[in-house]
């Protein structure tokens, strides 16, 4: 069995999955580990413009293992499941800044102290050999997805739906696509703590409160990176605060929940308008990760998708909230079978690799 762990550009908690994949996929047990607002906050300032010190930058790097050591020990306890029967542990680390155009990226979390406290393998630094090999180090889960799905019959979609949305396209010719389409969770999460003090938009009600502002959503729109080919990758480096209060410095009288109103809308449409630049129709839309459960997005996307069927991962038993942090339980298994971690039409690498390093026990 291998545990998959995972914190992304949400900053909501560190997931945790346990899982088998041979014979088959198995998600024995999930949970997910809430962040302190005092680590968030110590997280933030690496994923935007503002200045830190390399000191703070290892103290953090030191503290994130730690917490994710602490967690597996208590998920084990909790389940009963005595650290030697796992085989390895795929520890994505937090993702501190992204920057494929400079062939860069960089996550936090020492996975020797991981490997140390825990007394169980770990596979760790998975983007980095992608990146190496002239990929964008993103993403990752469609290899997992394809892993997942290689039985069903295509044309089909899953979308992750986490801090960033990203697509995973398997057409009926039997190509394999995915990129990153821009912000799914992210700005609308900044945007309601700086409101309303709260991490999440529950069921999209405030953004369900709220109106459409066309030209605002228009100058969101506006961001080239909507328009560039894949593949492509992003997170907060680019769709962070700052950028949403230069797109509004036009409309500073408009109220803050039609603006997360917009924001929602920005992530359906530009999630719908990649699935029709790829010529995916009349198909099924596989939804996972935490803006699965955000019902007002959801009725956007299926409004300007009239043609799909939109389900959760879960009603085809697949975890919505464990996906990724499976996905990398999943590399950690690739990683230790020798198997290739990316698919190079996704991420744009020079071929398959196997991805990530190991830290042993």
């Amino acid at each position: 069995m291998f545990l998959g762990l995972m914190s992304g550009t949400s900053l909501d908690g560190l997931d945790i999955a346990l899982c088998y994949f041979e014979p088959e996929y198995q998600l024995l047990h999930s949970r997910c580990f809430e962040f302190s607002d005092e680590l968030k906050q110590r997280i933030l300032p690496f994923m935007t413009s503002q200045p830190q010190s390399i000191d703070q930058m290892m103290i953090l790097d030191r503290d994130l293992a730690t917490f994710a050591a602490e967690a597996i020990l208590i998920f084990l306890h909790d389940h009963r499941i005595d650290p030697k029967e796992v085989n390895a542990i795929g520890y994505h680390g937090q993702t501190l800044r992204h920057r494929p155009d400079e062939g860069c990226t960089l996550q936090a979390g020492n996975p020797h102290i991981l490997a140390e406290m825990t007394g169980i393998d770990v596979i760790a630094d998975f983007r980095r050999r992608d990146l190496a090999a002239g990929g964008e180090g993103a993403p990752l889960v469609p290899a997992f997805h394809h892993f997942l799905t290689e039985k069903m019959r295509r044309p089909f979609a899953l979308l992750n739906l986490g801090g960033i949305a990203n697509l995973s396209l398997f057409t009926s010719n039997g190509d394999i696509q995915g990129f990153d389409t821009g912000p799914a969770n992210t700005l609308i999460d900044q945007w309601i703590y700086q409101h309303k003090g709260v991490h999440f938009d529950a069921e999209g009600a405030w953004a369900a409160s709220g109106d459409i502002n066309q030209p605002l959503l228009d100058a969101l729109l506006d961001e080239p990176y909507f328009h560039r080919a894949a593949p492509k990758s992003t997170g907060r480096e680019t769709f962070n605060l700052e950028w949403l209060n230069h797109k509004l410095a036009d409309f500073d009288q408009l109220p803050p929940e039609d603006v997360q109103a917009t924001l929602t809308e920005l992530t359906a449409v530009t999630i719908a308008d990649a699935l029709k630049q790829a010529k995916l129709t009349h198909c099924q839309l596989i939804l996972c990760g935490g803006g699965a459960r955000n019902d007002h997005l959801i009725e956007r996307l299926t409004a300007h998708l009239p043609d799909f069927t939109i389900i959760s991962s879960d009603l085809l038993g697949w975890s919505a909230d464990a996906m990724e942090a499976a996905a990398f339980a999943w590399l950690a298994w690739a990683f230790k079978n020798k198997k290739a971690g990316n698919i190079p039409a996704v991420t744009g690498a020079f071929g398959e690799r196997r991805l990530g390093a190991l830290f042993p026990a």
